[in-house]
């Protein structure tokens, strides 16, 4: 799944694609690389961020949207908390619903999940992101999040969604040490719903390697898509498709002739 950030302040890539058609052109080259979803968001979600108005967000992204799918029928995930913004964003061609609240901050977003009958990702994080990391005591980080979105996939459920999947939310309410352990184990995750993991260009690959810059972060990020595959997940979130495909297709040849 190829990132692309419709926003001015995104802490990946420096507001790269705050340009519509640039961010078109780079979702485009994104599918060439080999990206099977595109995922556009209109509102920054790191650590700290303020919400946008509703106006705001579809300003951003749905000419993005309009433009990739008049282009390409790949499919595209709206990354929004917003049922406003999902509503338009699926009415100009988006495909799936990627929520960072789990359907939690607009009671209207379960219901139009249902409605559209489209895919959901419900991605683990307390509190919003202007007050996410006040909230990151675990008793132990992979149960409690697993028991959490548990909870929240039986919530989306039990309101008539029919295709969910989950995303721990690395980088989300979550110290250095937390995002390391659900890299590590994110394999006792995979029961719940299919795993989406989104670690590339994170906060804690700077920490490791020094790099402080989002977009100097690609080989450390490399790492984080490795553990995903070895933990079993569906889907890797990430901004440097062409490099994550060769990846992993030099990893998945090497581990056919271990079997």
């Amino acid at each position: 799944m190829g990132i692309i950030n419709v926003t001015p302040d995104s802490f990946s890539d420096g507001g790269v694609h705050f340009d519509h058609p640039k961010a078109i052109h780079s979702a485009m080259q994104m599918e060439e690389d080999g990206a099977s979803y595109i995922d556009v968001g209109g509102e920054s979600t790191r650590p700290g961020a303020e919400e946008i108005a509703i106006d705001v967000e579809l300003e951003r992204v749905i000419p993005v949207i309009e433009g990739i799918r008049k282009r390409s029928a790949i499919a595209i995930s709206i990354d929004t908390r917003k049922a406003r913004v999902a509503e338009a964003a699926l009415d100009a061609g988006a495909n799936i619903i990627n929520d960072v609240s789990a359907l939690r901050h607009d009671p209207e977003m379960r219901t139009l999940a249902a409605k559209r009958n489209v895919p959901v990702i419900l991605m683990h994080m307390r509190g919003e992101p202007r007050t996410m990391q006040e909230n990151i005591h675990y008793d132990e980080v992979v149960s409690d999040v697993a028991r959490e979105l548990t909870a929240w996939r039986d919530d989306a459920k039990r309101a008539g969604v029919r295709e969910v999947f989950i995303d721990p939310g690395i980088g989300f309410a979550k110290t250095f040490d937390h995002n390391l352990e659900i890299l590590a184990r994110c394999n006792e995750l995979t029961s719940i719903a299919p795993l989406v993991i989104g670690a590339s260009r994170k906060g804690f690959i700077g920490h490791l390697t020094g790099r402080a810059s989002g977009s100097t972060r690609a080989s450390g990020s490399l790492a984080g898509v490795a553990a995903a595959h070895r933990g079993g997940a569906a889907i890797v979130r990430v901004h440097d498709v062409r490099e994550t495909v060769d990846f992993l297709k030099v990893l998945q040849a090497i581990e056919a002739r271990r079997r």
